[in-house]
């Protein structure tokens, strides 16, 4: 029979691979008897961890939540996740860096060296545009109101930066998009979807009324949120989408760009489809790549060709 405190190891990890051990299975598992299986969950309930009796013909054993976070037990691999998890958590923006740094220096210090080394490998650093360094992190506290509020169908009433009225609104989905954390509901006030900066939002409390969940105009909120930030009707793409050749190899082309369509044409054209926000803002993003264009269509990105090259000679200097 192995010792108890290795024996009292595997059990709670057994308890923790299921939700419910018959007793009969778990003596078999541990190759134990029934009596000392009982005996070691007294053992771990006196450790703190709160193990419920099931009843029922075979009887057995259930690890419930507890009011307190007794110590875990994690196999190589979930160790590893949940301290990558943690140092790309102090990149989330999320206002939790400080407290996820904490617990990645609590985790690795109980971690066998084999493990240490694995995660000291990975390095990660956050690298900012200069535009969003100014911007105010999301507080924690925010974060899981928003999702409380959005798990429990609750109303949820909130101030609103930049606005003097409290808002009203149906949570539907708590998101990140490019590195900012945005609140997906419907705006009771205006009838309408809205998507709210999760930094702007100071919650209220007590919340409102429980309600039934809508349907998003959308098949997921994935396309939801990105055909709100490109402009287009609930659709997930851009409302201006063209196509030209240009005098470049495809290679050179396809590393610039991300969710556009590149085919070679030959050994050094190609055939690039593009979307945009506007038809000037997608032809000065085709005019980028330096090189010849000949645009297949439609008309509107022509024209916004032919916009751009009048404003691009009147800004120029004069020839001498």
């Amino acid at each position: 029979m192995p010792k108890t405190s290795a024996r009292l190891l595997s059990m709670l990890s057994l308890l923790q691979a299921r939700r419910d051990w018959p007793g009969a299975l778990l003596a078999e598992r541990l190759d134990i008897s029934p009596r000392t299986v009982r005996r070691d969950v007294d053992r771990l309930r006196e450790l703190g961890y709160p193990i419920a009796t099931v009843k029922g013909p075979d009887g057995g054993y259930r690890l419930d939540a507890g009011s307190e976070l007794p110590p875990l037990l994690f196999d190589d691999d979930q160790a590893v996740a949940l301290a990558v998890a943690l140092r790309i958590a102090t990149t989330s923006g999320a206002g939790i860096e400080e407290a996820a740094m904490r617990a990645l220096h609590t985790v690795r210090q109980v971690m066998p060296s084999r493990l240490r080394r694995r995660i000291d490998t990975l390095q990660v650093t956050a690298v900012e545009s200069p535009a969003s360094r100014s911007e105010p992190r999301v507080d924690g506290d925010v974060l899981l109101a928003l999702g409380a509020a959005v798990h429990a169908r609750e109303v949820l009433r909130f101030d609103y930066a930049g606005t003097d009225l409290p808002r009203r609104a149906e949570p539907h989905h708590l998101v990140t998009w490019h590195g900012r954390w945005y609140l997906v509901a419907w705006d009771l006030d205006r009838r309408d979807w809205r998507t709210f900066r999760a930094d702007r939002i100071t919650p209220r409390t007590p919340a409102g009324p429980r309600f039934t969940r809508r349907e998003l105009p959308t098949s997921d909120v994935a396309t939801f949120v990105a055909s709100r930030f490109r402009g287009s009707a609930d659709t997930g793409d851009w409302p201006c989408r063209g196509e030209v050749i240009l005098d470049l190899p495809a290679s050179a082309v396809a590393h610039y760009v991300r969710d556009g369509v590149v085919e070679e044409v030959g050994s050094d054209r190609c055939r690039l489809v593009l979307g945009s926000w506007s038809w000037a803002g997608l032809a000065a993003s085709i005019g980028r790549f330096d090189a010849d264009i000949e645009v297949v269509g439609p008309a509107e990105l022509k024209e916004a060709f032919a916009v751009l090259a009048r404003r691009y000679a009147k800004a120029a200097p004069c020839a001498e």
